[in-house]
């Protein structure tokens, strides 16, 4: 019993049972027996049986005994285990008792089989133990490369750590790992370690798989499959020669890193010594290992890839957001040089004394550009003295008058052109005798000087200067500078003639500064509130409404729980005021705000919580209803909203009697977009507005079927095109004084075969947005040069109308001069480009050179609808404008009885044009109390209904000169 508790394996356990058997009296021989169970029955076949008892075996294991004796007795056989798989076979000298053998030998071999027993599963636990510890291992080393290769070290770094991992996990002194790209049939070593080689391969250089060819490693990339053993093993397994590189080891292990069944690479263990060998086991563990580290290689490069573009993309990034700033710098540059060109225009205009306008002009120009030191000079009536009546040097002002002589100020008036040049350009015009030194002060770093000239006469100039080492003045300085001498020069000599006139023309001289006192004041509060709408996000600034981006926000977010809430609804009211633009007109925009304001009020005062009151645009709101049911209809809201809307009101000391057209959609679960419920809204506001405001208009599909009207007409407008349905007709211009022809302007129409003779305004909102308007004005310049050259005689001029698409086109002119000629047109000089405003600001350096080479080509040009959008009086200075057209808002609007600024505006428009030497022609004459009042202010020519209606070719017959 004491042997038994020590023995710990099953082999001790059978040795000592056996041992114990023989120990028996009689037993001679003895044996463990561990028979197989075949198809035929039960095998004991290789067992080593004591002899004699091997039939007794075979007979204990079929009948299915505990025990079973020979014959004679003298061969017992008993069946041990729980599952009766292990039987004690013993041969005696001579029978032995029954008694002797329960006493002894049963006793013992059931303690042993429970013993035995205990053994195993002791043996089984620690296999499994070292199992899990393995398995165990193995984890926390996939956990470490994949740690690894999530983490910031380099790549010569994680493959250290990848490298003493798997020293962990098996011999691995001598390792290295090659990556190969299969498509290019390249390598190249990304690890190598060898404590024998002394030539190790250059990390990460990239070789044809060529130069390793019949090595081990070239095998094992070739073939996909691992290779183990040693060089003469190897060979065995290639059936073939073997190149030797570096080396020769003792034992060598190498596994592919496949993916997709394709080799990638490869990880490669190798030994020195006789007595380390590699296993299948470690060529399984390795071959494992080697996908996870494939995964973290590729992981890693994918990381470094990522961070590659990313630095890429931020430096792009980088790159283009310093040009967009680069972009809004010079935008707000131009915006500042307009508001400075324009504050200059004003101050020619202006009835400041002589002193202070030559203060105000200085302190524009220093904003501009370096004019610290900034003089005007003017020549004296005799011709013979320099007068300067503003000198301003190195900040302290002089006043001085000094004999003409040689220097740079006489210089420039004797040339008659501006002039700048640097120190050294200075000394050149001293050595050529050009200039004689005139020593006031330091000599001058650069000097720039403009003459100032009125009606081709210089009678001074404007100089700045700079004393400054490396200062200079570029060609945009003398620019500015030369729109600065334009506008003195007229300030001067308006205030000479002033002065010859002043007592005759008192009345006039207090009229024009009272009215251009009001325009200053209509800039001013213009400008005010284009600063106010600049900074506006999702408020508006005038009434603290929301505003339209406000609503679409929060259209979006009710239409999304709309989606969730099947039979809820909601209300969007689209609002415009009726007659704003009258009110605005005639009460000014002051009362025009405060009407906004009072309207706004009223709104709010309508709805509740949570219901939104929104300003979209100038007259336009919006109400959200952002529940209506049973118990809220929708149409008694609106009628609460005509009904406080239609109450008077008193805005500037007049009572106004507002009105309101309104569109409703009601919004539910069906509507995707906050967009679609605007659009149909907005539909069914037309829709109230044609039917005569002061009303709503609920929309259905009625009206959707409208909008659809639009691409019918897209549809016909194709057609017309291929049918050639567009022609001219010809509305003259004419002299307003004796009603004498000057030209005429070429006006589109549409002869629809079925709805008649169509205007612009029904079908050029389409055309635009289809992209038909480029060949519809071709079409229509084609046969308006064709009917004018039949038409007209000597002295007359044919104008059209250019949209801003054509001016971007940087072969315009060039086309439009070709068609000049092949449709018998009288001469380039006949011919007027009328352009707007928007056409000026859109792509301005383009529109500019197209206007230039037009005028080279002598084609004038005309700017349309002059006072109605963004006026720059640079583009009067700097393009070849040569006729402006007063917009017919402000020429309808002289003598109604409802006061305005009309008449002021046309009045400084008028005056703008004498000063710039443009002509001014007035659109839109109806009446004879209009023509006169525009003759008294000085207008010399116009068109309209009054003058001639527009009429084909053919109905016109009126010679030039004839009147109408």
């Amino acid at each position: 019993m004491r042997r038994l508790v020590g023995t710990t394996t099953v082999e001790a356990v059978d040795d000592l049972l056996v041992s114990y058997a023989l120990e028996q009296a009689g037993c001679v021989s003895a044996a463990l027996v561990r028979p197989q169970r075949t198809d035929s029955g039960w095998s004991v076949a290789g067992c080593a049986i004591p002899a004699g008892a091997h039939q007794v075996v075979v007979d204990l294991m079929q009948h299915g005994q505990n025990r079973e004796s020979s014959a004679d007795a003298r061969h017992q056989a008993f069946r041990m285990g729980a599952d009766g798989s292990l039987v004690m076979a013993m041969s005696f000298s001579s029978p032995p008792a029954d008694v002797e053998l329960e006493q002894s030998i049963l006793p013992c071999l059931e303690l042993a089989e429970q013993h035995l027993q205990q053994v195993r599963m002791l043996v089984d636990l620690h296999a499994s133990h070292r199992q899990l510890a393995r398995s165990e291992s193995l984890q926390r080393a996939l956990f470490t490369i994949s740690d690894l290769s999530g983490s910031e070290l380099d790549m010569p770094e994680m493959l250290r750590g990848i490298h003493d991992i798997l020293r962990s996990l098996m011999y691995a002194e001598n390792f290295y790992i090659v990556r190969c790209d299969p498509r290019q049939s390249t390598l190249h070593f990304l690890y190598y370690a060898d404590t024998v080689d002394e030539t190790s391969p250059v990390i990460g250089q990239e070789m044809a798989m060529d130069a390793i060819q019949g090595s081990l490693t070239w095998h094992l990339i070739t073939r996909g499959k691992p290779l183990m053993g040693s060089a003469e093993e190897i060979i065995a397994q290639l059936g073939g020669s073997l190149k030797a590189l570096g080396p020769e080891s003792a034992d060598w292990l190498g596994v592919p890193m496949l993916r997709d069944g394709v080799v990638h690479g490869a990880l490669v263990v190798q030994s020195y010594r006789q007595g380390i060998r590699f296993s299948d086991e470690d060529s399984t563990l390795l071959m494992f290992v080697g996908s996870h580290i494939l995964t973290a290689l590729e992981r890693k490069q994918s990381k470094h890839e990522l961070e590659q573009h990313v630095r890429e993309r931020t430096s792009e990034l980088a790159r283009l957001n310093l040009g967009l700033r680069q972009e809004v710098q010079e935008r707000q540059r131009a915006v500042r040089l307009q508001e400075s060109l324009f504050q200059l225009a004003r101050l020619a205009t202006s009835d400041l004394d002589e002193d202070s306008f030559y203060q105000r002009v200085h302190a524009v120009v220093r904003k501009l550009l370096n004019a610290e030191n900034f003089f005007i000079s003017l020549l004296s009536s005799d011709r013979r003295s320099l007068e300067l009546p503003y000198f301003v040097d190195k900040g302290v002002r002089h006043r001085m008058t000094r004999p003409l002589g040689r220097g740079l100020s006489e210089y420039v008036l004797r040339r008659g052109e501006a002039w700048l040049g640097t120190r050294d350009d200075i000394n050149a015009l001293q050595r050529s005798g050009e200039v004689v030194p005139h020593r006031i002060g330091a000599p001058s770093m650069s000097w720039l000087g403009v003459p100032l000239r009125f009606e081709d006469e210089v009678i001074g100039l404007v100089a700045v200067q700079s004393y400054e080492q490396g200062a200079s003045y570029g060609a945009a300085d003398k620019n500015l500078l030369s729109f600065v001498a334009l506008q003195i020069a007229h300030s001067i000599n308006r205030r000479r003639s002033a002065a010859a006139l002043q007592e005759a023309n008192i009345r006039l001289e207090h009229r024009v500064e009272e009215r251009t006192r009001e325009l200053r004041a209509e800039i001013s509060r213009r400008e005010r509130i284009q600063q106010q709408l600049r900074h506006q996000v999702m408020h508006d600034p005038l009434t603290a409404l929301p505003n339209r981006g406000y609503l679409r926000d929060r259209l979006e977010r009710l239409l999304a729980v709309l989606k969730s809430e099947p039979g809820r609804c909601c209300a969007l009211l689209y609002i415009d005021v009726d007659r704003f633009k009258m009110i605005n007109d005639s009460l000014g925009h002051l009362a025009g705000d405060e009407f906004l304001k009072v309207v706004a009020e009223r709104l709010r005062y309508c709805v509740r919580d949570p219901d939104v009151v929104a300003r979209l645009s100038g007259d336009e709101f919006a109400i959200l209803l952002e529940d209506i049911g049973p118990h809220r209809n929708v149409e008694e809201v609106a009628s609460r909203v005509l009904q406080v809307m239609n109450q008077s009101m008193q805005i500037a000391g007049r009572e106004i009697e507002p009105s309101v057209s309104m569109g409703i959609a009601v919004g539910d679960g069906h509507y995707g977009h906050a967009d679609e419920l605007v659009r149909d809204a907005d539909i069914a506001l037309y829709r109230a507005k044609e039917l005569g405001r002061r009303r709503y208009v609920v929309f259905d599909q009625t009206l959707a079927r409208s909008a659809q009207d639009v691409f019918t007409l897209e549809g016909e407008l194709r057609h017309a095109l291929q049918r050639d349905e567009f022609e001219p007709y010809f509305q003259p211009i004419r002299r307003l004084a004796d009603g004498r022809l000057m030209g005429y302007e070429a006006l589109l129409r549409w002869n629809h075969p079925y709805r008649g003779m169509l205007a612009p305004n029904d079908f050029l909102r389409v055309a635009q947005d289809t992209g038909h308007l480029e060949s519809i004005d071709w079409r229509l310049f084609k046969r308006a040069f064709q009917s004018f050259g039949k038409m007209t005689s000597s002295g007359l001029f044919l104008s059209i109308n250019v949209s801003p698409r054509h001016l971007r086109n940087a072969d315009f002119d060039r086309r439009l001069l070709g068609l000049l000629e092949r449709a018998g047109f009288p001469g380039a000089a006949h011919l007027v480009v009328e352009v707007t405003e928007g056409a000026l600001l859109e792509s301005a350096g383009k529109v500019q050179a197209t206007l230039g080479r037009l005028h080279d080509a002598g084609i004038d040009a005309a700017l349309d609808d002059f006072g109605t959008g963004y006026s720059s009086l640079s583009y009067l200075h700097t393009l070849p404008l040569r006729k402006l057209k007063i917009d017919q808002s402000f020429v309808q609007a002289l003598g109604e009885q409802v006061p305005d600024n009309s008449s002021m505006v046309v009045a400084a428009i008028l005056a703008l044009g004498r000063a710039l030497n443009v002509v001014v022609i007035a659109e839109g004459i109806e009446t004879e109390t209009q023509r006169r009042m525009l003759l008294e202010m000085g207008c010399e020519y116009g068109q309209g209904y009054l003058l001639g209606r527009p009429a084909p070719a053919e109905a016109w017959s009126v010679k030039a000169g004839q009147p109408a």
